[in-house]
């Protein structure tokens, strides 16, 4: 097969690693805290689709790393070609869940009803993802009380900042 655009519409939702042993197994470190993009099954796409044979968790090197197999790669040589690519998947459909990508362009909200503008990013960071503003604010996601549809498809984020996070960043201007 040829390698095509990603097509539109997918997650990233990790990245392949090494080879793991002789049989095409490969580590994936998953960017992501649902382990059932690599369930038995599971479709991932790097380049091409793949769909996951046999998996294993790495749980002594992290909760988000596992050991995969794919169907129709049962060599090291087959799977070396993945390495350190990216891998995406679709949409997992959870009413439950607010996706990052959901909230890109979503309107932010203090509880006090201040309009804070639009989220335009969401950053990862050790301690707490980050919401990136327009206006260039960082909120940790620690202060977002709610996420919820505003009915236009889209979503209001409401949150509720410590004294003070909106002055420091005004101040630095």
């Amino acid at each position: 097969m040829t390698a095509e655009k990603t097509p539109e519409g997918l997650l990233e939702v990790g990245r392949f690693g090494r080879p793991h042993g002789v049989k095409g197994q490969i580590y994936i470190k998953l960017s992501t805290d649902r382990s059932e993009r690599v369930q038995i099954g599971a479709r991932l796409w790097a380049g091409e689709w793949f769909e996951v044979s046999a998996r294993t968790s790495m749980a002594n090197t992290g909760a988000d790393r596992w050991v995969v197999g794919i169907v129709g790669i049962d060599d090291r040589n087959n799977v070396e070609r993945l390495v350190n690519k990216v891998v995406w998947a679709e949409p997992i459909d959870d009413p439950e869940a607010v996706w990052v990508h959901q909230v890109i362009g979503a309107r932010v909200v203090g509880t006090d009803g201040v309009d804070r503008g639009t989220c335009i990013a969401v950053l990862k960071n050790p301690a707490n993802d980050l919401l990136e503003l327009e206006s260039g604010a960082l909120v940790p996601v620690i202060f977002v009380e709610s996420v919820v549809p505003d009915g236009a498809d889209g979503f209001v984020i409401t949150i509720d900042p410590p004294d003070g996070l909106f002055e420091v960043f005004e101040d630095a201007k």
